[in-house]
């Protein structure tokens, strides 16, 4: 590619650190259009802009040091969200060249900023940048001509964030310092960043900085209490998530944006800015090394554009590049850390889903001194670390110094090909606009199987295979030797099985099987307010949605009024097919026979899936009363049907919403029963309310703000129920916060479920029925014995425990944990007297303390005829949908199909033993069949045939829920929400007669 608007002498730029290695180098003019005699005076007019840049007066701004106190990136030294945004509110008041941007709230109510940084002139433009950077990102109806002409009057966007995880600090350092250095260098290289580029800086999780740092700098949240003494001062032991809910989960929420912060950063993204180039800081490097960059390993996802994983590999490289010749070693890629580009949903890998150039770096350093250790294959240079580094004392400064590096390399290349990368968004966008308006097939590993099955299948010999060693088939036996290639090589290179030509178009290119042209989301499904949040989920990710003004038809099936429509010819094509299709992860083994090599997060997560969501594929072109959707959409009201004076109201338990309505019902001392025979059109555990006045409102309410239909009717059912009573729910946590328990605690609120955290030390104190009637544990809430059943747990959150004397006094009462000698013998009594306990994935290893019939599902005999769990060689899921069978009579699964998608890793699967039927355990879930995966990669899924997914079982007088799956990741999987709502209400439900 040809660089643009390159400076004189900077096409290598010299800096004070690379000025050496610049001294030898020798430049080469990309432009090789320059006619020499034109030379000269072109090289003149550059040399006198770069003057003028040069020239320009420093401005006069405040230094870090002058506000804080301290320079960012000394040893010892953090500063707090607050003092950011004052440092920021300042420079902005002193800089023509900083616009401060408030982005929305976050989830603790402060603010979240952005700061846009570019020149001047561009300021007084922004408007105008930012409709160019938009209208490429779109790409409809903008022809090829139209697109260069706006690429070269247009800015390159580079988002810039830091401290999204935020005990990871330099990322949120390094944005401080990035902004200062813009704001106050006058450097060639830095004016001509300036002009060539618009910066919006982003500190990703303001609530977290603002906890680290108070923490790191005195040992509390007061931001005003005592600095600790500095060889004192650490990050370890916080004694919360850093994200009010989620914790390090925070870069997991990208395509549902549950979260404020992710919510903001999105619309900035993908509904307003549309940056080229999305840099996200991270800690921490490969040890022996000091960062990881990319390039990544494969696999990368077969949605995106491939010049999406090529745009990667040019920015990395460029960071690589920048950073040796600075002499800065110890950059690692690829082999040196696991990261991929398979996933979706972090702030970096959803931009790929969008066309653009996500980046993420994981660095070392600390604001406490660190060391480097030797590492012996990190000494000898290869491809993916060519410069080795010494092992030494690490300062947080050097950590600052190599993020300014990669912020100025990414934004010279942004810089110096600033057209080529705003025209290429424009042609990624019309590339999916061009696909999803004609045929178009999504080669994955499956459809490659099939066509070597077909090829093994077919009576014609396949070609062959050429090469050394190669057999060789009786088509390329028999095939005349081509000249023009050397003695054993065939057309397809060496070494390689050719196959028929036609399957390319009856197997890999079958018609049946081609891309959908858009999805209809019928408006008459039993959850569609649930359907509704998941159009929300798209909306906020820049998703065109169109709905339906009228009843319509396709392809002979008929739609009610008010369907949503995705069409997939729009720009932003591989993120709908993302939340749409199944993702086919490939098997991905360290060599033929061995272990798999772990994906870097999960394999398959299919939103619509996840979310129950019922939809049509429509693989040809359609039309009809579409209306394109603006904004964010509130659940569609519902009705409230039948008599004016009914005996009461019947609700679907199938709606999601309907478990709100009962939190207001009870609340208002409402009567609520779950019908437990099936009631037409309704299924079994139909919602009967009888009537009262505050009744009626409190429906009439959920009608018409949550969209939960109510159908009156004249006399009241009859026939056994289950009557509910406002239930008193502890949601297990642990100093310094369980994820999961995050999550739980989130969704909770969401549904009005009243709750309470408990600690180990409450559960300790016994006591528990008469506080509580249900305890829930999430994953990695219990964790008993490596072979128990699944995974074993992890709750991936929280830390360490201190010593309860250095901890502030409203922390103290959260240390402890769960043990077999003091906490097990009160959760048995909790529950043989009558209380309930949901247990979620490797928390479901309680059921050995009750003596619950049940053992690990997934275990084979060994050499001395002893049960070991299956190998990783043998049986390997890693965050997938699989397919389970629900009995939905039973109350656990109320308001379920009989069949759904599960978010299965690595979980618990059971096996009911012999006395099970005895003791009244019962299976609600199971796998059966040996091919259950509908998304993702499940390696060995034949040894889930015919194990359980799901049980509930009495003891004594309680109840034990076990649901091995995790059944709200990430707040994800709103389908299989009713498992643990269901959970929370039946232990203490008594059985009544209706009428």
């Amino acid at each position: 590619m040809r660089p643009q608007n390159p400076g004189v002498n900077d096409q290598f730029p010299v800096t004070p650190g690379n000025a050496k290695a610049a001294s030898h180098a020798v430049v080469h003019s990309h432009n090789m259009t320059l006619r020499s005699s034109h030379r000269p005076v072109l090289l003149l007019v550059a040399a006198l802009f770069a003057w003028s840049l040069a020239a320009q007066p420093a401005p006069r701004v405040t230094a870090p040091k002058d506000f804080l106190g301290f320079n960012i990136g000394d040893d010892y030294q953090v500063a707090n969200y607050t003092q950011l945004t004052a440092y920021w509110k300042k420079l902005a008041s002193e800089s023509d060249r900083m616009k401060l941007v408030d982005i929305g709230p976050t989830a603790e109510g402060r603010r979240h900023y952005m700061a846009i940084i570019t020149s001047p002139a561009n300021l007084k433009n922004l408007d105008r940048y930012r409709q160019i950077s938009a209208r490429l990102a779109q790409a409809e109806g903008l022809s090829e001509a139209q697109a260069h002409d706006l690429a070269r009057e247009g800015k390159a966007v580079v988002w810039i964030d830091g401290g999204l995880h935020a005990s990871e600090s330099v990322g949120s350092q390094q944005l401080m310092e990035h902004v200062y250095e813009m704001v106050s260098r006058t450097d060639p290289e830095t004016m001509r960043l300036l002009n060539d580029t618009i910066q919006l800086c982003v500190q990703a999780n303001p609530d977290g900085q603002e906890l680290i740092a108070n923490w790191y700098m005195r040992g509390s949240e007061d931001p005003n209490g005592p600095l600790r003494d500095p060889k004192q001062r650490s990050m370890n032991s916080l004694p919360r998530l850093y994200n009010k809910y989620i914790g390090h989960d925070d870069n997991r929420d990208f395509y549902i944006s549950n979260m404020p912060e992710t919510t903001n950063m999105n619309r900035v993204m993908f509904l307003e800015w549309f940056p080229q180039i999305v840099y996200n800081h991270h800690q921490t490097g490969p040890a022996g090394a000091v960062i990881f960059m990319p390039p990544f390993r494969d696999p990368f996802n077969y949605n995106f554009d491939p010049l999406v994983p090529l745009g990667v590999e040019m920015v990395g490289t460029a960071m690589h590049s920048r950073l040796v010749a600075e002499g800065k070693g110890g950059s690692a890629m690829r082999s040196g850390a696991n990261y991929s580009t398979w996933w979706n949903g972090g702030l970096r890998t959803v931009t790929y889903f969008h066309n653009m150039i996500g980046i993420l770096t994981e660095i070392i350093g600390n604001p406490t001194p660190m060391t480097i250790p030797l590492v012996a294959e990190k000494q000898l240079p290869q491809g993916d670390w060519p410069l080795p580094i010494q092992p030494q004392e690490w300062h947080y400064r050097q950590s600052i110094e190599y993020e300014m590096s990669n912020n100025r390399a990414i934004l010279d290349l942004a810089s110096r090909y600033r057209e080529t990368f705003l025209f290429n968004m424009w042609r990624m966008g019309m590339n999916s606009i061009e696909k999803g308006s004609r045929d178009n097939w999504t080669i994955t590993p499956k459809r490659i199987a099939a066509l070597e099955a077909a090829a093994a299948a077919s009576p014609a010999p396949a070609g062959g295979r050429g090469g050394r060693g190669g057999r060789g088939g009786a088509a390329a036996a028999e095939a005349a030797p081509n000249p023009d290639l050397p003695p054993g090589m065939t057309m397809g290179g060496l070494g390689a099985r050719t196959l028929p030509a036609d399957l390319y178009n009856t197997v890999l290119h079958d018609p049946k099987l081609r891309d959908p042209r858009g999805y209809i989301i019928p408006s008459d499904q039993p959850d569609f307010a649930t359907a509704t949040e998941f159009v929300n989920a798209l909306l906020k990710t820049g998703i065109t949605v169109e709905r339906a003004t009228a009843p319509f038809t396709v392809n002979g099936t008929s739609y009610p009024a008010g369907s949503y429509v995705v069409k997939t010819a729009q720009s932003f094509r591989p993120h709908i097919m993302d939340m749409f299709e199944p993702q086919d992860h490939p098997n991905d083994f360290r060599y033929p026979g061995g272990p798999p090599i772990p994906p870097y997060d999960i394999t398959g997560w299919t939103l619509a899936y996840q979310m129950g969501v019922q939809f049509d594929r429509i693989r040809d072109g359609f039309d009809g009363p579409f209306a394109k959707i603006d904004g964010l959409l509130p659940p569609p009201p519902a009705s409230v049907t039948g008599p004016a004076s009914p005996a009461g109201y019947l609700v679907s338990h199938q709606i999601n919403n309907s478990f709100k309505l009962v939190s207001w019902l009870l609340k208002a001392n409402a009567d609520v029963y779950w019908i437990k025979a099936g009631v037409e059109n309704l299924g079994p555990g139909a919602i009967w309310v009888p009537y009262t006045a505050g009744a009626r409102e409190q429906i009439d309410k959920a009608a018409k703000e949550l969209g939960v239909a109510a159908h009156a009717v004249a006399t009241a059912p009859k026939g056994d129920a289950l009557k509910l009573k406002p239930v008193r729910v502890g949601l297990y946590d642990s100093y310094g916060g369980s994820m999961p328990s995050g999550w739980t605690r989130w969704l909770f609120e969401q549904y009005d479920i009243p709750f309470q955290v408990v600690y180990p030390q409450t559960l300790d104190a016994g006591d528990l029925r008469s506080k509580f009637d249900v305890l829930v544990f999430t994953d990695g809430a219990i964790r008993r014995g490596a072979n128990a059943f699944g995974r074993g747990g992890g709750g991936r959150g929280g830390f360490g425990a201190p010593d309860p004397a250095t901890l502030p006094a409203e922390y103290r009462s959260h240390l402890g944990r769960i043990s077999d000698e003091t906490t097990m013998p009160q959760l048995k009594k909790f529950v043989e007297s009558g209380g309930s306990i949901v247990t979620i994935g490797s928390s479901t290893s309680i059921a050995e303390v009750f003596g619950i019939p049940v053992k690990n599902y997934l275990m084979e005999k060994g050499p001395d005829g002893k049960d070991r769990p299956l190998s990783r060689e043998k049986f390997f899921i890693p965050g997938s949908l699989l397919k389970v069978h629900v009995d939905n009579t039973n109350p656990i699964a109320y308001g379920l199909p009989a069949e759904l998608d599960v978010f299965f890793d690595s979980s618990p699967v059971f096996k009911l033993e012999p006395t099970a039927e005895l003791k009244k355990t019962a299976p609600v879930a199971w796998f059966d069949g040996q091919e259950v995966l509908d998304s993702g990669w499940a390696w060995g899924q034949q040894y889930l045939d015919g194990g359980t997914a799901v049980v509930e079982t009495p003891v004594g007088e309680g109840k034990v829920v076990l649901l091995g799956p995790e059944v709200n990741f990430r707040d994800q999987p709103h389908a299989t929400y009713k498992l643990l709502f269901n959970g929370l209400y039946y232990g203490s439900a008594k059985a009544a007669a209706l009428p």
